[in-house]
C-alpha cells in the first residue's frame, strides 16, 4: 500500500544534491545580507512602535542615522503663485495678454481669461544665477543656498483638501499629520516641552484648521500643540486664586494617588497616557512661558527680523511668531509648523489672489519676507541649521492666466513650487521643470509623497517601515507612494 505522502512534490527539489546545495548557498548569502543591513539600520520593518504609556514621547531611535534632528515647516497658507517668487517664465513676457493656447477654458473659479506675465520683476541671483522674483528680496538673497522642487502636484484644487494632503498625504479627513508621525516615530528631546508646536499665523488659522497639525487616527499625545505669540497655550496658565505652593502640593499628592492606583492596576495604559499628559503639562507651566518671553531677546534681533515694527502690527506678530519657532528649535522641539496666512478670505488673510493678486501679494510679502529671511540667519548664526530641515510649501500653484474679469490667478495644482534648506540638502539646486507657461510639471514630475518621504527620510526614517494599523491597515504618512527625491540630498 502506497503512502498518503508518496504522490506529493513538496520537498523533492530538496532531494535532489545540486538544487540542495544551490538553494542553501543563496539562503546563507539572504541571510548574512539581512544581518548586515541590520546591523547598518537600513532593514525596512513596518513593525509597530512600541509606546511607553507612562512616557510616549520619550525619544525613540530612527530607523537609521538621521541627517537632521529637527523640522521647520514655512507653510504659506492660500496657494502662494510659483510664477510671482520661484518659478521663472519669461514665455509669459512675450505671450503677456494672448490667449493660452490649448489651455483650459474654465478653471476653478470660471473661465480663463488671457496669459498674464509675472507681476514682479525677476533677476539672476547669487552664483547660481536662477532668476527669483523681486517680491521677496531678504529671502532671494537665500537663493544659493535653496533646493527647489518645481513640479509638485496635488490631488485637490481645493483650500482644505489641499491642506490636508499637503500636511497628511491625503485629501481626507482623519489621517495623522507629518508632524504626528515625527513625533509619533521619534519622540522628542526636551520633556519639559511638546514634540510638536504648531504656530498659527497672528491673522488666523488655516483653511483646513486643525488637520494641519492633527493626530488622526494615532494617539493624542502625538498631535501638535497650537500656539502662537498672540495666543499662549490655553488653559496652562495656574490660577490666581490657587498660590505656587498650594499648586504643587496638590500635583505632588495627585501624583501619590496616581502612583498608587497604578500599582493595583499595572495594566490600565490609558491611566499611564492620562498621568504623563497631566506632567507634561504642569512642566510646560514653567517652560512655554519662559519660551514665548521675547523680552531677553536683543534688540538688533528683534529689529532683524522686524519683530518691532510699530507700524504695521501683523508683521510685527509674525516676526515674533518667527523668532519663537527659532527658540522651540533651540530648545528640543522636533517639528514645528510654521504658518503665513490664515483662512479663505479673498485673498485678503492669505495668498489666495484670485482677484488683485499684485494689491494683494504686496501686503503678504511685506509681513513675510524679513521675518522669514531673518529666521534662516539667526538658524544658520547659531549653528542650528546644520541639524535643522527647513521646507517652504503651499498647498498648489496658480495659473498661468488671469481669470476674466479679474487681475488674479485661479488655483492650479498640475505643477507648483516648494523649497528645503539646512540638514542634509544639497545647495543650490532645482529640480524639475514644468512647461514654458508654469502650468504643469514635465519633467520630473513629484508628488506631496515625494516631499514627504524625503523629509522622512533626513529624519532617519524609512517611510515604508513607518506604519501604524488602523481598522486592519498598515497606514502610512506616503500611502503606498512616495519616492525620496535624491537629487536634492547632500
Amino acid at each position: 500500500m502506497s503512502s498518503p505522502y508518496s504522490d506529493r512534490t513538496c520537498g523533492k527539489a530538496l532531494l535532489n544534491r545540486r538544487g540542495f546545495l544551490g538553494e542553501t548557498a543563496t539562503g546563507l548569502g539572504a541571510i548574512a545580507l539581512t544581518h548586515l543591513l541590520s546591523r547598518e539600520g537600513l532593514m525596512a520593518s513596518g513593525k509597530a512602535l512600541e509606546i511607553d504609556p507612562a512616557r510616549p514621547l520619550r525619544g525613540r531611535h530612527p530607523h537609521f542615522q538621521p541627517k537632521a534632528k529637527n523640522v521647520l515647516v514655512l507653510f504659506c497658507a492660500g496657494a502662494c503663485s510659483q510664477l510671482e517668487t520661484w518659478d521663472y517664465k519669461p514665455a509669459l513676457l512675450r505671450l503677456d495678454g494672448t490667449p493660452m493656447p490649448g489651455g483650459p477654458a474654465v478653471t476653478f473659479q470660471g473661465p480663463s481669461g488671457n496669459l498674464a506675465r509675472p507681476q514682479y520683476p525677476f533677476q539672476a541671483r547669487g552664483q547660481t544665477g536662477k532668476m527669483v522674483s523681486d517680491m521677496l528680496p531678504h529671502l532671494a538673497k537665500w537663493t544659493d543656498e535653496l533646493a527647489f522642487v518645481h513640479t509638485l502636484t496635488s490631488k485637490s484644487n481645493t483650500h482644505g483638501p489641499a491642506e490636508n494632503f499637503l500636511s497628511t498625504g491625503f485629501a481626507l479627513d482623519g489621517f495623522p499629520s507629518i508632524g504626528a508621525w515625527t513625533s509619533y516615530a521619534l519622540g522628542t528631546e526636551n520633556e519639559n516641552l511638546p514634540a510638536f508646536v504648531a504656530i498659527p499665523d497672528p491673522r488666523g488659522i488655516p483653511q483646513a484648521s486643525v488637520n494641519n497639525w492633527g493626530p488622526g487616527f494615532l494617539p493624542a499625545e502625538f498631535q501638535g500643540t497650537p500656539f502662537n505669540i498672540r495666543n499662549p497655550i490655553d488653559n496652562l496658565a495656574r490660577p490666581k486664586s490657587i498660590s505656587a505652593r498650594g499648586d504643587k502640593a496638590a500635583r505632588a499628592f495627585l501624583r501619590q494617588l496616581q502612583e498608587e492606583h497604578l500599582a493595583t492596576n499595572p495594566g490600565e495604559n490609558q491611566l499611564s497616557a492620562r498621568i504623563a499628559s497631566y506632567e507634561l503639562a504642569a512642566r510646560m507651566q514653567l517652560s512655554v512661558p519662559e519660551i514665548m518671553d521675547l523680552s531677553t531677546e536683543p534688540e538688533h534681533l528683534l529689529k532683524s527680523y522686524g519683530a518691532n515694527d510699530t507700524g504695521n502690527k501683523v508683521k510685527a506678530d509674525f516676526a515674533k511668531n518667527c523668532i519663537l519657532a527659532r527658540r522651540l528649535i533651540e530648545n528640543g522641539v522636533r517639528f514645528v509648523q510654521l504658518f503665513n496666512g490664515a483662512y479663505a478670505s479673498g485673498g485678503a488673510l492669505n495668498w489666495d489672489g484670485h482677484n488683485k493678486l499684485k494689491t494683494q501679494y504686496d501686503v503678504h510679502a511685506e509681513i513675510f519676507d524679513q521675518a522669514a529671511a531673518a529666521l534662516l540667519s539667526d538658524l544658520q548664526q547659531r549653528g542650528l541649521l546644520d541639524e535643522t530641515l527647513v521646507v517652504w510649501c503651499t498647498e498648489f500653484g496658480r495659473m498661468p492666466m488671469f481669470q476674466q474679469g479679474a487681475q488674479g490667478r485661479d488655483h492650479n495644482p498640475k505643477g507648483f513650487t516648494a523649497w528645503m534648506t539646512g540638514a542634509g540638502i544639497k545647495r543650490g539646486v532645482s529640480y524639475g521643470r514644468t512647461d514654458e507657461l508654469g502650468y504643469e510639471a514635465v519633467e520630473h514630475t513629484s508628488s506631496i509623497h515625494d516631499l514627504h518621504a524625503t523629509i522622512l527620510h533626513l529624519l532617519g526614517l524609512d517611510h515604508e517601515a513607518l506604519t501604524y494599523r488602523h481598522n486592519g491597515i498598515e497606514r502610512r504618512l506616503t500611502d503606498v507612494h512616495g519616492n525620496v527625491l535624491k537629487p536634492l540630498l547632500a
